[in-house]
């Protein structure tokens, strides 16, 4: 398992020299000053000058606020920030250069457009060491933050029906949750056991694994720990809260993919696993089980969905460094609940 934990860069001048000969000088003095000054307007061009980024910068600017964060807009961005609450004021680490707002902006594009750090040094106009302090400090910030939200993000029953889609109301009213495993490239560690816990035999490559949760109509309930990309699902859920006592009412369903094999570590809370079904040495589907599964795969989609909408996070499919490994977990968790701070992407009748 992988466990939770907590440059300057010289402004570049561009010198431009204008070399101007005998014949142009002389040509030049003859003219008459109007002339002159219509002339130089005629081939003057302003350069603008790139200013230290800030969120105040990007108020007007919607489409690259969204660009840069995945929020919808400025109001949407002070939503989250305000939500965080006044911690935000207090931290350890203290930058003075950088507003707290500044600071949520510059972590959130490290996590939307997995920027490197010597690029938000030269747009935030600070060190990159400052860069990397901050960007560890308010992700520890807002993994605490939005875990103290947990409860909230696993709504009732009640809530579950209130919100479910029509649709799946109908054919699978009992759904409390629809699970789904991601992956999440790494760089090849060099320890030859950290490799093999690290192998997906799934990806071909070395990854971390996660566990996530939606709710019927696409709202992200549930991120596990992350873990080496090795390990299988059934792990992953034997260590996971889903397991916890009152985490489900008798009767709910659980809605997964074929190899979640966890019916077993259900059945004494009566929590049914309702995935696509075995072939069990049949050559063929009854005609039953091929509509009932199709039906399965056409719902189970939105937890596919919500996934690819939480990987707009580059952060998530770039290959994470060795040296942001010990964040992996809460870079994860934090990257699916900001999904939630998003419009619904389930249509109420699907």
């Amino acid at each position: 398992m992988i466990e939770d934990l907590p440059m300057y860069m010289d402004e570049l001048i561009v010198h431009h020299e204008v070399v101007v000969d005998q014949s142009s000088t002389s040509m030049s003095t003859s003219m008459p000053e109007e002339m002159c000054s219509t002339a130089e307007k005629e081939i003057q061009c302003d350069i603008p000058t790139l200013g230290r980024f800030s969120i105040e910068g990007m108020k007007l600017d919607t489409k690259m606020l969204s660009y840069y964060t995945g929020l919808n807009g400025y109001d949407h961005f002070m939503l989250l920030f305000n939500i965080l609450g006044p911690a935000a004021f207090d931290l350890n680490y203290k930058c003075g250069l950088l507003s707290p707002q500044d600071q949520l902006f510059l972590t959130l594009m490290k996590l939307r457009q997995a920027k490197e750090d010597v690029e938000l040094a030269m747009l935030f106009k600070v060190c990159e060491s400052t860069v990397s302090k901050i960007v560890t400090t308010w992700i520890n910030f807002l993994y605490f933050q939005l875990k103290e939200l947990e409860e909230q993000f696993w709504p009732s029953k009640d809530i579950i029906k209130e919100h479910m889609p029509t649709d799946f109301a109908k054919k699978f009213p009992n759904t409390r949750v629809i699970l789904d495993a991601t992956e999440q490239p790494i760089h090849k560690p060099s320890n030859v056991e950290a490799q093999s816990k690290t192998w997906s035999s799934y990806k071909h490559k070395n990854t971390l694994k996660t566990m996530v949760g939606v709710t019927p109509n696409g709202a992200v309930s549930y991120v596990s720990s992350t873990y080496g990309g090795s390990v299988s699902d059934r792990q992953i859920i034997e260590h996971s809260t889903l397991l916890d006592v009152g985490k489900f009412d008798a009767g709910d369903s659980i809605m997964a993919d074929r190899g979640i094999l966890v019916q077993d570590l259900f059945a004494n809370q009566n929590v049914f696993i309702n995935t696509p079904t075995f072939l069990k040495g049949k050559s063929q589907l009854d005609p039953e089980e091929i509509v009932r599964d199709r039906r399965v795969t056409s719902k189970r989609i939105h937890v596919e969905r919500v996934i690819g909408l939480a990987k707009r996070f580059k952060i998530l499919k770039h290959e994470l460094p060795m040296s942001k490994i010990p964040l992996a977990s809460r870079i994860v968790y934090i990257c699916f609940m900001l999904s939630n701070f998003r419009n619904c992407i389930v249509d109420k009748s699907a």
